[in-house]
């Protein structure tokens, strides 16, 4: 699947969904302000009839506008906490870092190793422990501010794989832009049923007013109930419409990341054949709806939010026939009267243990930890192979705020001694004597980690790092500025450190200001095209020569028949590459797509990827909010 292309498509058609919710709302408008003029409107002062009455009418649509859009508004506002604020509204609990659970151990690993492989910082973990249905959703406004929340049932039905399957299904939510869009359509439903309510509270007060007044308000209030309910009855048609539209988007970028079918096809196959399938049992399920992995009650075709399950397996499986889920239901019902101790056993080798530094490695990973990327290796093997490389003294210390600031700090020292006494005076004026000893002992941990895990490594620190207060992450920033400026010049990696950082937390404080889709077209960004791909190629390659013919390759695929000048990068090139990945940021999503594709071109012109090149492919990417090439 062509993820930017059926991107594209998807954000195309839920515009145009968008579009007929806001005319819903301008036919409710016009509807009440009929019922304003009927009742009030079209009657003199005398009570002699009059042909119009505009200020009236104009003064009834500012209200229903404002009624609507102020409930809205109020309602958004109260999930501006992101995804943690959605999943607490639905009873749902954190997952401690330090968890020793080990089916919620798993449930972290797996989210972490997507978390690294698609280049987004580790989400807010929660469960809905009492839940015992097959489900799982993501929300938040940006994937710097998102949570993952799934039922008990999740960790008690699903093998890894399947558990994968959900995890990255989610995933595709936070990275196509859909948490964004489904707070919102949240807010606008909300606001709509609250003409509802206006409504019903009229009829109830109209009722002890006086006969003509009275009359008045029983019908005013008559309108507004009639029309707010026929009005959310409308509005949750178009939410559901738009949400299986991105659950089908969903689906196929899951596969995408696992570059498998069988585990996300697996849990839709539970859900067909459970007891309990992907049912929620919490009272306020249907406003969540729109945003679970599967329906939460019984599928309603006129209301769905997800497309029915045998036609989401058979996207994953054409092959698949309904008979088939009877035989898979045998076997899961064999399998249950299977002596216990068996079943014990085979969970256990199932789960994953606590993840323990040293441990073996498939020979096929260990030159991804040596110092390059496998190309061959699939995006999971590879970022389940940094994870259990990670020493386990980082592991623990990323899980705290203050220890996780001293790693990142630590991680922007250098290794020329002579540099080293000016750092830890940065770091001591910054945040004191205490913190510069702290940092000084996390040095010998990080001489251990294999260089390709540096970044993931603030992806699985960003949890921690977000708890710290608005003040502390600022000077931190400030800090890792002032530690990579110490020798006059700026390396990739410090380079990466600083900007990975900055934007996660800036997006993370402020997550409703986190940027929303672009719209340029690529010719319009054309020198910033030019200057990053220039600086990736002079990053790959040791000489000019093999400088210039990557970037050749990256211009033949960015503006294929141009005759474009190789300018070698400039020495002071941060500044200018920093404006450069605002303005691609702008980008419309296959205009992205190509910008990634003539990456990789250049990427791959001498067959390998340096660890300097995966670290500035990760960095692009989150400067673009778009996921990670596999």
């Amino acid at each position: 699947m062509d993820f930017f292309a059926q991107q594209a498509r998807v954000r195309s058609s839920s515009r145009r969904l968008v579009v007929l919710f806001a005319l819903a709302v301008v036919a409710i408008v016009a509807a009440i302000d009929a019922v304003v003029w009927l009742a009030v409107g079209h009657h003199s002062g005398d009570g002699e009839p009059t042909a119009s009455n505009l200020p009236l009418l104009l003064v009834s649509s500012v209200a229903v506008i404002g009624g609507i859009g102020l409930a809205s508004l109020f309602r958004i506002r109260s999930l501006s906490a992101g995804g943690k604020a959605v999943a607490e509204s639905v009873g749902a609990v954190a997952v401690p870092p330090d968890t020793g659970d080990p089916s919620l151990r798993r449930l972290r690993n797996v989210i972490e190793e997507v978390a690294i492989a698609s280049g987004v910082p580790v989400p807010d973990i929660y469960l809905m422990a009492d839940e015992p249905g097959i489900n799982a959703f993501a929300a938040g406004y940006s994937s710097s501010d998102a949570a993952v929340c799934v039922t008990r049932g999740c960790l008690d039905k699903l093998s890894r794989d399947e558990l994968q399957g959900v995890i990255a299904h989610e995933f595709s939510h936070v990275l196509n832009g859909d948490m964004r869009l489904n707070i919102r359509l949240m807010g606008l439903l909300f606001g709509i049923l609250v003409l509802a309510v206006a409504g019903r509270k009229l009829l109830q007060f109209g009722g002890r007013g006086s006969r003509r007044g009275g009359s008045q308000l029983l019908l005013i209030g008559a309108a507004l109930m009639v029309v707010g309910y026929l009005g959310h009855f409308f509005a949750r048609l178009i939410q559901a419409a738009v949400a299986r539209s991105r659950e089908a988007l969903a689906d196929a970028s899951a596969v995408q990341f696992t570059r498998q079918t069988h585990g996300l096809a697996g849990a839709l196959k539970k859900i067909a054949i459970d007891v309990e399938g992907s049912a929620l049992q919490v009272a306020n399920k249907q406003e969540v709806a729109h945003m679970l992995f599967g329906e939460a009650g019984g599928f309603n075709a006129l209301f769905a939010t997800h497309p029915p399950l045998l036609e989401r397996i058979r996207a994953l499986e054409p092959s698949f026939k309904e008979v088939d889920l009877a035989r898979m239901a045998a076997g899961m019902q064999h399998e249950a009267a299977s002596p216990p101790t068996a079943r014990a056993n085979a969970a256990a080798a199932a789960s994953d243990a606590p993840r323990r530094s040293g441990s073996p490695l498939p020979p096929m990973l260990t030159g991804v930890l040596a110092g390059g990327v496998a190309a061959a290796v699939p995006s999971f093997q590879r970022a389940a192979a940094v994870q259990q490389a990670m020493p386990s003294s980082l592991s623990e210390a990323v899980q705290q705020p203050e220890s996780a600031l001293t790693v990142m700090l630590a991680l922007a020292l250098s290794s020329e001694a002579e540099l080293q006494p000016a750092q830890r005076r940065i770091v001591a004026d910054a945040f004191g004597d205490d913190v510069q000893r702290a940092v000084q002992a996390q040095t010998s941990a990080l001489a251990a980690l294999a260089p390709i895990a540096r970044l993931p490594l603030v992806s699985l620190a960003f949890p921690a790092l977000r708890q710290l207060p608005d003040g502390r992450q600022q000077t931190l920033l400030r800090a890792l500025d002032d530690l990579v400026k110490v020798d006059g010049r700026v390396d990739l990696h410090e380079y990466g450190l600083a900007r990975l950082l900055r934007i996660q937390l800036s997006e993370a404080r402020a997550p409703r200001r986190a940027p929303v889709d672009g719209v340029k077209k690529l010719p319009a960004a054309r020198g910033s095209v030019i200057l990053v791909c220039t600086v990736v190629a002079a990053a790959g390659c040791s000489d000019q020569a093999g400088a210039k013919r990557a970037w050749l390759f990256a211009m033949q695929q960015a503006f294929p028949g141009e005759a474009i000048e190789w300018t070698p990068p400039p020495a002071a090139w941060r500044t200018p590459f920093e404006h450069a990945l605002d303005d691609l940021d702008g980008l419309s999503p296959t205009a992205k797509e190509l910008v990634i594709q003539a990456l990789l071109r250049a990427v791959h012109a001498d067959g390998q990827v340096s660890v300097e090149e995966a670290e500035l492919l990760r960095v692009i990417c989150a400067s673009l909010h778009c996921p990670l090439p596999l």
